[in-house]
């Protein structure tokens, strides 16, 4: 059987919920202050590169459209026929970019797989995501991806793009609705290399 957390009074129960409420508000500090930190990072001219995509050639500022900046994420290169999970995951977790587009930021994926495989995976899995191949350039490594997966941010000023932000691992983790909501939850992701009570249902992160 599952274990449980511990049966409380509502009196203990707002007293315990109180204690964590001041932590996670000095967590939520720390959080303005490393975005306040990250609005100031300095940025780096980047180049000129041609992706493959549904439409033919599109070039890393086309991908721009009319916004002036672009969150853009490197889905892994798994090989022949294979697709990354945590790279999937995170595309299905990918959604209102009109409402992104509002905000002035334009979304695009792209691979180091072939375009055909990309656009039979998108067509598979139902997704309206833009996206692109970057098969055959150095934009991956050039971003510091290597065989990975990263997220991008992007600034244009006029026909010039420059780089402002990247992250991977857990800092693309932060950004997944359905990760922050299992957080929230009393077991968690249930993944063993959380810090759980004994009983807590835990299963390998990638199994």
């Amino acid at each position: 059987m599952t274990a449980l957390p511990t049966v409380v009074s509502a009196e203990e129960w707002e007293k315990a919920r109180a204690e964590l409420l001041t932590a996670e508000k000095a967590a939520t500090r720390v959080q303005d202050q490393l975005a306040a930190q990250r609005r100031r990072l300095p940025m780096v001219q980047f180049g000129d590169y041609t992706f493959q995509s549904p439409a033919g050639p599109v070039t890393l500022l086309e991908l721009f459209g009319d916004q002036q900046q672009l969150a853009l994420y490197q889905f892994m290169d798994a090989g022949p026929e294979h697709f990354c999970p945590g790279c999937t995951y995170f595309t299905k977790q990918v959604t209102d970019l009109d409402g992104l587009l509002g905000s002035g930021i334009a979304w695009a994926t792209v691979s180091d797989m072939p375009l055909a495989q990309m656009s039979g995976y998108w067509e598979q899995m139902g997704w309206t995501v833009p996206f692109a191949s970057s098969a055959g350039t150095t934009f991956s490594a050039d971003c510091g991806a290597g065989g990975g997966f990263l997220l991008n941010s992007f600034l244009r000023d006029g026909d010039t793009v420059y780089r402002t932000y990247s992250t991977t691992q857990r800092g693309v983790d932060r950004v997944l609705f359905g990760n922050n909501i299992q957080d929230l939850s009393v077991y968690g992701r249930q993944e063993e290399w959380e810090d759980s009570p004994a009983g807590w249902p835990q299963h390998p992160t990638y199994g």
